[in-house]
């Protein structure tokens, strides 16, 4: 006996699916799992206006034909015939929300793509005229090339045409057209759907066609890169130039409650800890939080406005070239903040290779933790001069070693997806977000939580450290004509560094901030101020760090010594978050190996190329 045709009910979550289809077979319906699957079956039958039964199965939502889940796995499955014991659906029944067309419509030209004999349910058309959009079903059904009926599902509105549509199709079935298949590529199909949902458009309130607008610009395949590049180039530049009166403020604060105490107090052990080891140390990261305030700034502001996710849409295409998942992109953006939460925002990655590539890689992003470093190295050694109108040259570097982070992560994800974690890259589907002004309390308090964040870290994990290093650099005690830095127990093990790391144009200084900056990465700002601090023949004045640096580096070193942190994963945190999310200590080894190989060789390739040109 011939099985009544199958009509498969797709779309994207919340486009009102599930009212249609039991608005279409009511009580006519059966629940249960697909064959390997916890995703619920729902299967309903129907009659059409000329008298045959037609069963209608109603697929889990999705946003595209890359699944993310189980539920959009076996959405794929069904329409591609791939799924056990299912069938290749006979029709397809697309549903969209009328008043989200552009955002619905990516999957809906996906599907439309698939070649099956297709109808389009334009469903809350009630909604979308109470917000100000009315559409024209017939000249989207041109743009489209498939038949569009307007429907209100909850109160079974448009069923008789919806059902008629789907009659004179299963008659006349379109064939599938060959050689064609869905697009992947995220920003086209956004593109195409913007295009095709304007011209359906007969009239909408002003602030959607803003959005549009802006749309239009900021997702442009030359524009939008463009936009991006520069957003990305200003908020470096601020993070220089808007910060230096408040960190100037803040560096002549701490250094003068230094002086003052360190005057106030005798000499000894109590006077170096709080001056060598607190202020030194501590104060000297410490001076950094307007620089990291800035920048966090930028990143509250691009995602209150709704732009952040535009954004993703842009990169996803780049990601994809270099094997990385499109869902990749929120775990690497929240690596800028840090690369703990960004590890554990992969769990929103379904497939474990593209999830474990991400892990892998996610270090490779320039989290804060990194600004004291480059701001400090920066300041010190980079010219404070423009080279050109509104660029400052301190900015431009800053800007390059972000840049280099991001392209760092990309050629290593590159080649992690072609030898150890062989495979590619899919893309993914979200909605976009409205443009909103972003409210000034939630950016508020997103930065005064990144504060304490920042200062909780420079008075638990840093001050720790570097108290300890100050007993470790303190002790045995220089004699007449020694520097504390060669004698102390700190010295020796900084000899002992320093054998690896010479040839690549580290100094002693350097080697000795290396082992604790393992803890925490602005460390190494704070074991250097604590050196030089106990090094320091000047006790009565406490200089800043640039000023103490200013002579014992050359510009080479100091290169090599960014470089370096580039590609290095000197976090703990880091790499016992990478433990718990991968089950063992075999990743996590590995990426600490792959990173550290990565660092000494950008380190040393620096150095000697900057030798080579005098900087030496």
């Amino acid at each position: 006996m011939t099985p009544p045709p199958l009509i498969a009910v797709a779309g994207n979550p919340n486009a009102g699916k599930s009212a249609l289809f039991n608005a279409l077979t009511g009580a006519r319906q059966k629940v249960g799992n697909y064959p390997g699957v916890t995703v619920e079956r729902h299967v309903g039958k129907t009659i059409l206006p000329g008298g045959r039964p037609v069963e209608v199965v109603d697929l889990p939502g999705a946003y595209g034909l890359d699944p993310t889940s189980p539920d959009e796995e076996v959405t794929r499955d069904v329409l591609l015939g791939k799924q056990a014991g299912e069938r290749l659906p006979d029709a397809l029944l697309i549903v969209v929300d009328a008043s989200n067309l552009d955002n619905h419509l990516r999957f809906t030209l996906q599907l439309i793509d698939l070649g099956l004999p297709t109808v389009v349910a334009l469903n809350m058309v009630d909604l979308a005229k109470r917000d100000g959009l009315e559409l024209d079903a017939a000249r989207l059904q041109k743009e489209l090339g498939v038949p569009v009926i307007e429907t209100v599902a909850v109160r079974k509105r448009g069923l008789d045409p919806l059902l008629a549509a789907l009659d004179e199709l299963l008659l006349s079935p379109r064939l599938v057209r060959a050689g064609e298949g869905p697009s992947h590529d995220p920003l086209l199909l956004q593109l195409r759907a913007r295009d095709i949902a304007m011209a359906a458009i007969v009239s909408e309130t002003p602030v959607r066609r803003l959005t549009h607008r802006l749309d239009g610009l900021f997702l442009h395949p030359v524009a939008g890169p463009v936009i991006l590049a520069a957003i990305l180039f200003v908020m470096f530049q601020a993070v220089f130039a808007w910060s230096a009166p408040p960190a100037d403020a803040l560096e002549a604060l701490v250094t003068g409650l230094g002086t003052w105490i360190g005057g106030a107090l005798p000499d000894g052990i109590l006077r170096s800890l709080i001056i060598d080891g607190v202020f030194a140390g501590v104060g000297a990261v410490i001076v950094f939080l307007p620089q990291i305030l800035i920048l966090f700034l930028f990143i509250l502001l691009l995602e209150g406005t709704g732009y952040m996710v535009r954004a993703a849409f842009l990169m996803d295409r780049l990601m994809s070239h270099a094997g990385l998942s499109g869902r990749a992109f929120i775990p690497l953006l929240s690596s800028f903040a840090c690369a703990v939460p960004g590890i554990m925002a992969t769990r929103t990655i379904a497939d474990p290779k593209d999830r474990l590539t991400t892990i892998l890689v996610a270090p490779l992003m320039t989290c804060s933790a990194r600004l004291p470093v480059y701001t400090l190295i920066i300041g010190a050694f980079i010219p404070a001069r423009t080279v050109g109108p509104g660029i400052g040259l301190q900015g431009l570097v800053m800007f390059a070693l972000y840049l280099a982070g991001i392209i760092g992560a990309l050629l290593a994800a590159l080649v992690l997806r072609r030898t150890v974690v062989k495979g590619g890259g899919g893309a993914f589907m979200m909605e976009l977000p409205k443009y909103q002004m972003p409210r000034l309390a939630d950016v508020a308090l997103g930065l005064w939580q990144r504060a304490m964040i920042f200062l909780k870290r420079a008075g638990g994990i840093i001050l720790t450290t570097t108290v300890i290093l100050w007993a470790l650099a303190s002790f045995p005690q220089a004699g007449p004509g020694q520097k504390q830095s060669d004698v102390s127990i700190a010295g020796h093990i900084a000899d002992g560094i320093h054998t690896v790391v010479a040839p690549i144009g580290f100094n002693k200084d350097i080697s000795l901030a290396l082992l604790p900056a393992m803890a925490a990465r602005e460390v190494a700002v704070a074991a250097i101020g604590t050196v030089y601090s106990l090094d320091a023949e000047d006790e009565g004045q406490l200089q800043t760090l640039e000023q103490r640096m200013a002579g014992r580096w050359s510009l080479a070193t100091a290169l090599a010594f960014l470089a370096w942190f580039v590609f290095a994963p000197q976090c703990i945190s880091t790499i016992a978050v990478t433990r718990r999310e991968t089950n063992g200590w075999k990743w996590p080894l590995f990426m600490v190996g792959y990173l550290f190989t990565l660092a000494y060789i950008a380190a040393g390739a620096t150095y000697w190329t900057a030798v080579a040109f005098g900087l030496g």
